[in-house]
């Protein structure tokens, strides 16, 4: 029996680098997409050096035909994943009253929409066997909007939205969407050390008792 398959959307040197490392430490193999092919491939030999199973491919989180191009070629490199982590965000500081609508808009498909996208290439298949997972990555100012991120705030509203939405629809199906709502930096060796939310990850992924995780300190 062929190992399973987890691709990250995403994929960068923090909350997604851990999580691969936690679940390609647990027998999963990875598969690694985001925009830089630069710090993919760094990426892959650290986890390749940790005898995990890494396939990478680059593809732009805001447009649907690049995704759906990176899910082709990893269906067609590795197999159908059987879990899904979202964790791409466009993070762009400015006030609401300052925030271009262009802008606003660009984020927002990163932010939501290629989520929906992602989602979406897997979940026919999900549905179709009763079995499969999906997380994502979710922030604190989507429960507390940041004034000066007021795009992020409203993008990470508008993931956490979808994350309920698609857990209820899919439920039915078997199959798990759940979210880690980080509310804090990301820094190794603190409390919001990558590696020790990981776990929270990897435990929502198999107890599938929780919609939502937030990740906080208080």
């Amino acid at each position: 029996m062929s190992k399973p398959i987890i691709a990250v959307v995403g994929a960068g040197p923090g909350v997604s680098a851990a999580v691969a490392r936690k679940f390609g430490s647990n027998g999963f193999r990875v598969a690694l997409v985001a925009r830089n092919a630069i710090s993919l491939d760094a990426l892959a030999t650290e986890l390749r050096e940790q005898e995990i199973e890494t396939y990478f491919v680059t593809a732009d989180a805001s447009r649907p035909e690049s995704l759906s191009d990176a899910f082709r070629s990893i269906r067609e490199q590795l197999g159908e994943p059987d879990v899904l982590l979202y964790n791409a965000a466009a993070i762009s500081k400015a006030a609401a009253t300052a925030l271009d609508e262009r802008q606003l808009i660009e984020d927002f498909k990163v932010n939501v929409v290629g989520a929906l996208t992602s989602v979406k290439e897997v979940v026919p298949r999900f549905v179709g066997r009763k079995e499969g997972a999906v997380l994502i990555t979710g922030g604190g100012f989507a429960l507390h909007p940041h004034p000066d991120y007021a795009s992020l705030s409203i993008g990470k509203a508008g993931v956490r939205s979808l994350t309920y939405s698609l857990a209820q629809e899919l439920k039915p199906s078997n199959v798990y969407v759940g979210t880690v709502t980080i509310s804090g930096f990301v820094s190794p060796g603190t409390y919001f050390d990558p590696d020790r939310m990981a776990d929270k990850y990897w435990e929502l992924y198999t107890e599938r008792n929780l919609i939502e995780y937030e990740y906080t300190e208080s």
